[in-house]
């Protein structure tokens, strides 16, 4: 599909390959024709606020980074992730997640990315330097209720109004292993944990089929989620699975996350295998 629109004046590609896949010498290298690079980490597809790593930047910010990407209100954006693990998926569905937050309405994810692009020999690949074309700052319309706050997170923990899902392994979950960030290991109380990497096929970039998508997030109950994790990165992956994939609605990212989450020592963190 990506292919018969290449060269569309209305289609935007963004590469967000970071350095731990080459980054932009990798992207000179080879790339999607007319595609443009944007570092998911350097660009500040995230931001630190206080002692969490993974908050939604300002607005301001954002509406001047899709800007200089060439993005306007109208175009078609294509996110494409190296493709070489899930945390590469992870990272297209935070972009997604946030273009999506700021009123922009039609993007998608290349599933596969740019490694399951070149895994057809007949498939055209350019090389040099990223040329976006200059747009202005993006007229953010901001979607709040695609995000979760702490204090809303902390109302549906105790109020069982949303479902909380955990996207991290076992390890994290369990309170085993935490975040650098995270002042305590373990999971909000009544939290399902589902580990995005299961979403995946093995050893791909790729999303499993439907069904079994359906199959591993049927112990979701039907209603209101929100997906969480330790930076609010992992979670991108099952909230766009869940909302844009599934087709749930009122799913929630969480981007504080348990690194957010644990820096006031009254907010209740459990530990152990899920009840």
């Amino acid at each position: 599909a990506l292919a018969a629109r290449l060269g569309n004046e209305d289609l935007v590609i963004l590469d967000i390959r970071t350095a731990a896949d080459g980054g932009r010498e990798a992207f000179e290298a080879g790339h999607i024709p007319g595609a443009v690079h944007s570092d998911y980490a350097a660009d500040g597809w995230r931001a630190k606020v206080g002692n969490a790593p993974g908050m939604l930047p300002a607005a301001v910010h954002l509406a001047a980074l899709a800007g200089r990407l060439g993005i306007r209100p109208h175009d078609d954006v294509v996110i494409v992730p190296a493709g070489t693990a899930p945390t590469d998926f992870a990272a297209a569905a935070r972009v997604y997640w946030t273009l999506k937050f700021i009123g922009h309405g039609q993007q998608a994810i290349l599933d596969g990315g740019f490694r399951g692009w070149t895994s057809d020999a007949q498939r055209p690949v350019e090389t040099g330097p990223s040329r976006p074309k200059a747009a202005p700052p993006y007229p953010v319309v901001a979607q709040q209720h695609l995000r979760s706050t702490t204090d809303a997170t902390l109302i549906a923990s105790r109020s069982k109004q949303a479902s909380l899902v955990d996207a991290r392994g076992p390890s994290y979950f369990e309170g085993r292993e935490k975040a650098a960030e995270a002042t305590r290991g373990g999971h909000i109380p009544g939290a399902i944990p589902r580990d995005y990497a299961g979403a995946f096929e093995p050893g791909t970039g790729r999303l499993k089929p439907r069904a079994e998508l359906e199959q591993l997030f049927a112990s979701v109950p039907q209603g209101p989620a929100i997906s969480y994790c330790n930076t609010g990165h992992s979670a991108a992956a099952n909230w766009f699975v869940l909302s844009e994939l599934l087709g749930r609605e009122e799913v929630a990212l969480y981007d504080g996350s348990m690194t957010d989450w644990t820096q006031d020592p009254e907010r209740p963190v459990a530990t152990g295998p899920a009840g």
